[in-house]
C-alpha cells in the first residue's frame, strides 16, 4: 500500500446533525485535534516518502480555525498540496466569506463546499454561492458536493457526485435517517466493496485520537501510537479481520465469515457492511472504532 493523501479529521464536532452523515457529525460530538495532533501527523507524512496531498475535514473544520489555518500554513510549508471540506457557514454574507478565507488565499488548492436539502433550506444554498464568490475573487479553487434526498427521485445529487446518483451512503446515521426510503436488493448481491479501494486506497483519513481508517469506522492503526511507516508495511489487506472477507467477496462474505444474522435486503452495500461491523464491534473492538463513527456519543 502506497498512500499519497491523508485526510485529517479535526473533529467530529459540526454546526449540523445531517441525515446523510456517515461519521455521526453534530454538535453534540467529542473529540477535536490538537496543534500538536496534526503537526505530528503532517511530520509522519513527511517521513512517509509518499503523501503528497493533506486535507482538513470533520466534522467542521472551521469551527477551529486557529488550528486549522496553522495546520494549512504548516503543511503548505511542507510541500503538500491542501484542501479543505466544509459546509460553509462561515459564509453568511460575500464580505464575512472574504475574511473567513483571506488567510488560506495562495494556500489551499481545493476548497470543497457542501450545498444541499441536507444542510440547508435550498439545494445550491446562499452561503455556498457566498463562498463561492470570495473564492473566486481570492483566486481559491472551489468545488461544491449536493447530494440528493432518497425519497426525493426528481432530486440527484450534483458537483462532485457521480451523474444520477444521490450521493447518499447508508452507513451511520443515513441508516437511522434514511436506508427505509430507499429501495432495498437482496444481501447476496452486496459482494464487493463498491466505494474504497482496500488493497490501495491512495488516501485514508486519520481522526482527532490518531485512528487511521482505511474506510471510516474500520481502523488500521493509530498514528499517535506508532510510525506511519510502520502501520503501512504492516497492513495485510488479506490477513486482516474485517477487510480480508470483504475482500473476497464484499459485506456479503463478510456476514457469512462471522455467521452473522441479517436481514433480507439492505439498501446499498455500505447499508449491510456498516450493519455487520455493529454487530462485530465486541469482537472487534481496537479495528471497529472510535465510538463517534459508530453513533456513540460521549
Amino acid at each position: 500500500m502506497e498512500l499519497t493523501g491523508l485526510h485529517l479529521l479535526l473533529s467530529y464536532q459540526c454546526t449540523f446533525e445531517c441525515d446523510h452523515c456517515f461519521v455521526f457529525g453534530s454538535p453534540w460530538q467529542s473529540g477535536t485535534m490538537t496543534l500538536g495532533g496534526v503537526r505530528r501527523i503532517l511530520q509522519e507524512a513527511k517521513e512517509s516518502g509518499t503523501v503528497t496531498s493533506i486535507y482538513f475535514e470533520g466534522g467542521e473544520p472551521f469551527l477551529f480555525y486557529p488550528v486549522m489555518l496553522r495546520g494549512v500554513i504548516e503543511a503548505r510549508e511542507m510541500g503538500f498540496s491542501v484542501g479543505i471540506v466544509s459546509n460553509a457557514y462561515w459564509a453568511e454574507d460575500v464580505d464575512s466569506a472574504l475574511e473567513w478565507l483571506r488567510p488560506l488565499a495562495g494556500l489551499v488548492d481545493d476548497l470543497t463546499v457542501s450545498s444541499d436539502l441536507f444542510h440547508y433550506s435550498e439545494k445550491i444554498s446562499r452561503q455556498s454561492q457566498n463562498a463561492a464568490a470570495a473564492a473566486a475573487e481570492l483566486g481559491i479553487p472551489l468545488g461544491t458536493i449536493c447530494i440528493a434526498r432518497p425519497d426525493d427521485p426528481a432530486l440527484v445529487g450534483v458537483g462532485q457526485i457521480p451523474q444520477g446518483e444521490s450521493g447518499v451512503l447508508y452507513r451511520g446515521r443515513a441508516i437511522e435517517k434514511l436506508s427505509a426510503a430507499a429501495p432495498h436488493h437482496p444481501w447476496t448481491q452486496f459482494t464487493t466493496c463498491p466505494h474504497e479501494d482496500l488493497r490501495d486506497p491512495g488516501r485514508v483519513h486519520v481522526d482527532a485520537f490518531g485512528n487511521l481508517h482505511i474506510c471510516q469506522g474500520i481502523v488500521i492503526g493509530n498514528l499517535f501510537r506508532e510510525p506511519l511507516k510502520e502501520i503501512v508495511a504492516r497492513y495485510n489487506p488479506d490477513g486482516h479481520y474485517i477487510t480480508g472477507p470483504l475482500l473476497v467477496g464484499g459485506p456479503a462474505q463478510l456476514a457469512r465469515s462471522y455467521g452473522l444474522e441479517h436481514a433480507p435486503a439492505y439498501a446499498d452495500a455500505c447499508h449491510l457492511c456498516y450493519s455487520m461491523r455493529l454487530a462485530l464491534r465486541s469482537r472487534f473492538p481496537h479495528i471497529l472504532t472510535p465510538d463517534q463513527m459508530y453513533g456513540v456519543v460521549s
